[in-house]
């Protein structure tokens, strides 16, 4: 038996069984392990015998994902040194208590924590063979600090922390939907650089961004890749002016690949329809690294036809612009851009998720946006794009225009 998974429900587990497995695992040579208690509200959580996993298993198990119990590993259990995944979920561990097992885990290349309520410091030891770190949902979390010198991918979901990297993290991807906090932009902007200066692709969600994003003068040297995407539950908040993300642009002179999407079920911005006041100009400033920028959710929002028309005129490299007022749709065939997990909004304003084979469904208030969109850029933006730059609008499909889902 290489493989033991338990996944138990009800309200009359007993626990002495469970410890039975788990000792019928270890002592049978289990590489990996998973136990999923069931959440019993006004019980007593399972506490999971951390002994029986040091009576042996520490010499055969890789995988451990542990979720809705009490995990309290003590000093002197001893180390393991094939583990190389673990994932804790709905999981009560204390900070000395999660630093003092991972520094028994010598061999641990990807760790996750979800939903552990009690941990408020991580401390990531020297961990050598460390390479991915996703943190998700842990509310009380306020600081995570790695000394692992090759950790290359850090996965934040839920709310915003003090991040400290010894090592050159790489991917970062930062993400909040829904009802979480917002300005995940700003944080980003003013937080991010200091704990992981090495950044080469940024991928931020944000449910809302309240205040603009800030011109500053610190830098991302190494960054080639952002994604950002403000998916609000409402309307992106009118206060927010989408052409302050030039300070992003303008803060990664190594970037190549910019995509920026806004998905709303209503668009509350003033409009560039019937505004004869004239665009706002930034002070020039050169792009010559920049190939490739796609907005998702273009609309008539001044703000927002500022930013591309600054991009235009100050981007020497660029070679593909797109503009998509369907909020995703790629037809035919409704291919997604980039990411696998899109979302759209039903009639009732509702968030989902959208397969990714799909179009995204488009109802009246969308339907009449994307037309004033496509009315704003033939007016303010399609005769300034450069010739030699492949330039492409996407508009709704026949199969966008109807519910499918």
């Amino acid at each position: 038996m290489k493989k033991l998974r338990l996944e138990l429900y009800g309200n009359k587990v007993d626990s002495f069984y469970v410890d039975r497995w788990i000792h019928i695992a270890v002592t049978a040579g289990v590489e990996e392990l998973a136990i999923i208690m069931p959440h019993i509200p006004g019980k007593e959580e399972y506490n999971f015998p951390c002994s029986l996993l040091f009576n042996g298993g520490e010499n055969s198990i890789r995988y451990l994902y542990i979720a809705m119990c009490a995990f309290r590993p003590t000093a002197g259990l001893g180390c393991w040194t094939k583990l190389t995944r673990l994932l804790l979920s709905n999981v009560w561990i204390a900070d000395d208590e999660l630093e003092g097992l991972l520094s028994n885990c010598t061999a641990i290349q990807h760790l996750e924590l979800k939903n552990c309520s009690e941990i408020v410091f991580l401390k990531i030891p020297l961990l050598e063979c460390l390479t991915f770190l996703r943190v998700s949902l842990c509310i009380n979390l306020q600081v995570i600090e790695s000394d692992a010198p090759n950790l290359s991918t850090f996965c934040l979901f839920g709310g915003l922390v003090s991040i400290l990297f010894g090592s050159d993290v790489k991917n970062i991807e930062v993400s909040c939907l829904k009802f979480g906090p917002p300005n995940i932009v700003r944080f980003a902007r003013t937080e991010l650089l200091s704990g992981a200066p090495d950044v080469e692709r940024l991928v931020i969600t944000s449910p809302n961004e309240m205040e603009s994003t800030p011109m500053l003068s610190s830098k991302f040297l190494h960054l080639k890749y952002l994604h950002i995407s403000l998916i609000a539950n409402e309307a992106i908040s009118p206060a927010y002016d989408y052409l302050s993300l030039v300070s992003f642009i303008e803060a990664s002179p190594c970037l190549e690949t910019f995509i920026f999407e806004v998905q709303q079920p209503d668009m509350k911005h003033d409009s560039i329809i019937g505004d004869s006041s004239p665009l706002r100009r930034l002070p020039q400033h050169s792009h010559n690294n920049l190939k490739s920028v796609t907005i998702i959710g273009f609309c008539s929002a001044k703000s927002l036809v500022e930013l591309a028309c600054h991009i235009i005129e100050n981007t020497t490299s660029l070679e593909h612009l797109t503009l998509d007022t369907s909020h995703g749709c790629r037809s035919p065939g409704g291919r997604s851009l980039d990411k696998p997990d899109r979302w759209y909004y039903t009639v009732s304003g509702s968030l989902m998720a959208a397969p990714p084979d799909r179009c995204l469904p488009m109802w009246g208030r969308g339907i009449e946006e994307s037309r004033r969109a496509r009315f704003a850029i033939r007016k303010h933006i399609e005769w300034k794009v450069p010739f030699g730059v492949v330039f492409e609008i996407v508009e709704p499909c026949s199969r966008c225009l109807m519910p499918n889902f």
